[in-house]
């Protein structure tokens, strides 16, 4: 009796699994971390969308909410470090300073600039005088600076770095990077003729 011939099985190969299927647990935690970063991201978007939305006649509730609950030492009345932009901008924005303040805060606050923004305001000119002179209000307080030289910009991120009792007043964009980088240290700006003030990083 002769030997049974077996029939060769073309192309039989063990069944492997990808590197990338998701029934693999390495990329179950991969995926579930990037929903995870997903959900968060929307999160934020949402928040930023509220607080840039925010009116004055809303009274930007939704903006004071959102960085009270990440810096404790603020509180009223809120203390606004002023910017040599910040002014200009309001006087071209025709904002008055204090006024427009509390209508974004809904608060008392107390404008205060330092000796290094006035020294700069001095030394743009006449053309700045209006400017000048309103920095010279007896309702703003007066910071005297110890350190060398006049620049602004470095003066300010030093005291809100010391201190994180101040709210940040500029309209200058490389300055208002240099405070998204310290933490807990809300910033306000000039858009479309009103003040905003911008949430924390995270």
């Amino acid at each position: 009796m002769g030997k049974a011939t077996k029939t060769r099985k073309f192309a039989a190969v063990k069944r492997m699994l990808k590197p990338s299927d998701p029934r693999l647990k390495e990329n179950v935690e991969k995926a579930a971390k990037k929903a995870e970063k997903e959900k968060a991201a929307e999160e934020r978007r949402q928040v930023a969308q509220v607080s840039s939305s925010c009116h004055p006649s809303e009274k930007c509730a939704h903006a004071i909410s959102l960085f009270l609950s990440h810096n404790t030492d603020l509180g009223p009345p809120y203390r606004v470090l002023v910017d040599t932009n910040f002014i200009n901008f309001s006087i071209q924005n025709k904002i008055e300073l204090v006024q427009g303040m509390m209508d974004c805060l809904m608060a008392k606050c107390i404008p205060t600039i330092s000796d290094c923004v006035l020294a700069e305001l001095e030394k743009l000119g006449p053309k700045y005088r209006l400017a000048l002179r309103i920095a010279k209000d007896p309702r703003f307080d007066r910071l005297h600076c110890d350190h060398s030289g006049t620049y602004a910009d470095d003066c300010l991120v030093q005291r809100v770095t010391a201190h994180k009792c101040y709210i940040v007043a500029t309209c200058d964009r490389d300055l208002r990077r240099r405070i998204r980088k310290v933490p807990g240290v809300p910033l306000m700006y000039v858009v479309k003729h009103r003040y905003q003030i911008e949430r924390l990083p995270e």
